[in-house]
């Protein structure tokens, strides 16, 4: 006998509105008409040396290539990075350059060193070219580090075959060093715990994306889990003899949501609820939440951790329950901070490869996500532009980007790129006023910061 009863009609999703990612769209195109990076009015090495750079850069496209193409097709995640490790440490072998690999407290990161002549400068800075080489969990390379790997490779590659042909032509030192674990983790930062960076001048390294930006927002971030403990009973018959710990949950999810209203616009709280019982009928005696938090800037991150915990424990008063606040699984990611004398170097071995990368505020600062490098930079002064691979709206951590990190522009961007970080570090090497600059504008942003330290 056929059974006529039907199923229930499924609920529909609203649909979601594109109107104000249009109007972000008008916005920077209007901006993009009439916007342009003003460079640097600091001078760098000279001509004839960057024409030598940038043939050598040229030189190595190839074999950069085939490497990129390599990494996206074997991608391995967060501290698992061993067959990508290894890959670019031969590469570094093939050119006759010795690697560390396993350095610096983990196992897949890398340091490379190269040294010239100072000749009469004494004080010849130390310039580090930073790569990243980890790959997103069941999306591959789709935030395009494959292509951050050849770009800080090439780069120092090239630093190496001038020094080679002359070591009067790198006056001083140069440090690659290869990073893993930056996708949901900070990487660099448990490397900083282990010296990485001790002894750096300035640290450089580019990322993948939709436009040729000399700087964009990069927020910074911190992890919470929040844990509630209450007492089970009957939810029928005794309730009043439980004390519920989703009903903190819940309190807690909803104050962070009304929280937001009185929050800086680049603030972003992210949360859900993990654990909260398993049966109806009985009052649940635990809930836990995860929560990302994540600022523009380092004192902005610590007073809105500040008002996240007191939401939390607010939530614990008010259902009656204990909690337990564990703070950051791995260590927190800064926002980056740029060195804009060293940005104006960027844009303009950019404008010798053809492209033109926008000032800071062309894109939203409300598209942003986190980076470790922020913790770089808050150390030692830094940049971190990101370069063309794709069109603007293919969005990162999509296999639609791990797509595009293959394709002909990210190759052209893997030459462009890694022109661009030896262009930038030769002229801090090569020019005194410009070392003198970079150092002079981070010590007035605050120098660097105790990063280990900064949120207890």
């Amino acid at each position: 006998m056929q059974n006529d009863q039907q199923a229930p009609p499924r609920a529909q999703h609203t649909e979601v509105s594109t109107a104000y990612l249009q109007q972000l769209d008008e916005e920077r195109e209007s901006a993009m008409r009439t916007a342009s990076h003003p460079g640097s009015a600091v001078g760098g090495a000279d001509d004839a040396l960057h024409d030598r750079l940038e043939a050598l850069v040229q030189q190595d496209t190839g074999e950069m290539a085939a490497l990129m193409i390599d990494l996206a097709e074997h991608p391995e995640t967060a501290f698992a990075e061993h067959r990508s490790a290894r890959a670019i440490v031969d590469v570094l072998a093939a050119h006759g350059v010795e690697a560390q690999l396993g350095v610096h407290g983990l196992d897949t990161a890398i340091r490379a060193e190269i040294r010239g002549t100072g000749g009469e400068r004494e004080d010849a800075p130390t310039l580090a070219i930073l790569a990243e080489y980890d790959a997103l969990p069941g999306v591959g390379h789709g935030c395009g580090h494959n292509v951050i790997a050849v770009m800080g490779l090439g780069a120092f590659l090239a630093l190496t075959a001038l020094a080679a042909e002359d070591p009067s032509a790198v006056p001083g030192r140069v440090v690659f060093l290869g990073t893993p674990a930056e996708e949901g983790h900070t990487g660099k930062e448990y490397m900083a715990r282990e010296g990485a960076f001790e002894g750096l001048d300035a640290a450089v390294m580019v990322h993948p994306y939709g436009y040729d930006l000399a700087d964009q927002t990069w927020l910074g971030r911190r992890t919470l889990t929040v844990e509630y403990h209450g007492h089970t009973a009957h939810a029928s018959a005794q309730p009043y003899m439980g004390r519920n710990a989703l009903d903190a949950a819940s309190l807690m999810y909803q104050g962070i949501g009304l929280m937001r209203q009185q929050t800086p616009p680049t603030d972003r709280i992210h949360a859900v609820i993990r654990e909260g019982g398993e049966r109806a009928s009985v009052i649940p005696d635990h809930a836990r939440l995860d929560l990302y938090v994540r600022s523009q800037r380092p004192e902005t991150l610590k007073d809105l951790s500040r008002r996240v915990e007191e939401v939390a424990r607010g939530a614990a008063m008010m259902a009656g329950v204990g909690l337990t606040i564990r703070w950051d699984e791995h260590p927190p990611s800064l926002p980056v901070r740029t060195n804009e004398a060293l940005t104006g170097r960027w844009v303009l071995a950019q404008r010798r490869r053809g492209r033109d990368p926008l000032p800071f505020g062309v894109v939203s600062p409300s598209l942003a996500a986190s980076t470790d490098f922020g913790n770089v930079s808050y150390r030692v002064p830094g940049i971190h532009p990101v370069i063309r691979i794709s069109p603007p709206e293919v969005a990162l951590h999509t296999r639609e980007f791990a797509a595009w990190a293959v394709s002909e522009d990210a190759r052209a961007a893997a030459a462009d790129g890694a022109y661009g970080l030896a262009a930038t570090v030769l002229d801090a090497l090569h020019d005194p006023q410009l070392a003198r600059a970079v150092a002079e504008e981070f010590a007035a942003a605050g120098g660097p910061i105790d990063v280990p330290s900064y949120f207890d």
